[in-house]
């Protein structure tokens, strides 16, 4: 490279950076736009301060609570009306977060019943999928994120739900009905999940959910969710969807619930052994 040239790309690197570069007023410029997150890379390439120099704001804004660490490296900016709580809601940084961690995802299971009306109170944890291999949790005194790992997905079984910084995405009600039971032994069992699944009966779509399930691709959660929606809440027209999938194929005979006794009664028709109270 000829020498005037790389003094001319010096010049306008320098002049990229702000001269007089002040953190907090570079915190309120990334929240006008919209913006509820900051990287320490963003820091290091937008202000002339040294990595030191960076690390102590950082740390004073932390201390003031004006932002909160997620992940190494990523932080959220608390705006004045969530000051007292120190915690910003996950839905307002999620897509960017997942964005930094270079990894796709979707919010599922708990997470996307609440959102699909299913569910009377706000889940004290947040539930991602995430493409393999699997993610640390995160985990805090005032933030909890669960990463569930799945090989892959259809796009056509996910939706984006706008919020305030933009859009995140979510699982259908179908799709969240069938990762409710195939990962139920992680978040407490077929019986924490039927008061959720019973009301999100009210928003899954019988023909939707055929294609749904095809995808899926898992006898077992097939069965578990077929027997649920046809012998529990009497979803006459789901079971059925569920059904013509297993029904001249040969099938397993499972237990309903992963996490209790291998005792129980046999349903039959969906081939389950009924090892757990289905009373809630």
């Amino acid at each position: 490279m000829h020498f005037t040239t790389i003094i001319v790309e010096l010049c306008v690197y320098i002049m990229s950076k702000d001269k007089y570069f002040s953190f907090d007023k570079y915190l309120q410029k990334i929240r006008s736009k919209g913006r509820y997150c900051i990287t320490l890379t963003e820091l290091q390439e937008k202000s002339n301060l040294s990595y030191k120099a960076i690390q102590q704001s950082v740390y004073r804004a932390k201390t003031n609570k004006k932002l909160s660490q997620i992940r190494q490296g990523f932080y959220v900016i608390i705006p004045p009306e969530y000051s007292i709580s120190g915690v910003l809601p996950v839905y307002l940084y999620i897509d960017d977060l997942m964005l930094y961690l270079k990894r796709d995802y979707y919010l599922g299971l708990f997470s996307s019943a609440i959102l699909h009306g299913a569910g009377h109170q706000q889940a004290m944890n947040t539930q991602l999928v995430i493409e393999k291999p699997t993610l640390r949790n995160i985990k805090n005194d005032k933030l909890e994120i669960d990463f569930f790992t799945k090989q892959k997905w259809n796009e056509n079984d996910i939706i984006k739900k706008k919020s305030d910084a933009g859009y995140i995405k979510v699982s259908t009600p179908e799709l969240t009905a069938l990762d409710l039971i195939y990962y139920h032994k992680r978040i407490g069992g077929i019986n924490r999940v039927l008061p959720i699944l019973e009301d999100l009966c009210e928003e899954i779509n019988s023909k939707k959910l055929i294609k749904t399930a095809q995808r899926f691709k898992n006898k077992t959660t097939i069965q578990r969710l077929g027997f649920l929606f046809d012998e529990i809440f009497d979803e006459n027209e789901l079971a059925k969807s569920l059904y013509k999938l297993i029904e001249n194929i040969n099938t397993n005979k499972i237990l309903l619930s992963s996490i209790s006794s291998n005792n129980g009664k046999t349903n039959k028709k969906w081939n389950i052994i009924i090892n757990t109270d289905t009373n809630y």
